[in-house]
């Protein structure tokens, strides 16, 4: 999954979250709800312009941050 298909970050959008492309929605929104127990149609269903792909997109991109995340020690 090539998140960056899917995803954009622009300044002037949501004070430059990553969105989904074409929206107005976080990828720290979709993480929320499915953190909070929604399922992916449950998502779609209430956010119709989403689908399955940006969704896993949006896990990949979460996924990746994590991966270049530096451990300081003291």
């Amino acid at each position: 999954m090539n998140y960056k298909n899917y995803i954009e970050i622009t300044p002037d959008k949501r004070f430059g979250k990553p969105c989904i492309k074409g929206t107005r929605i976080s990828v720290y929104d979709v993480l929320g709800w499915l953190a909070s127990g929604m399922t992916y149609d449950e998502i779609v269903a209430d956010f119709p312009q989403l689908k399955r792909e940006h969704i896993l997109a949006c896990l990949a991109f979460a996924a990746d941050k994590e991966r270049k995340v530096k451990v300081l020690t003291t």
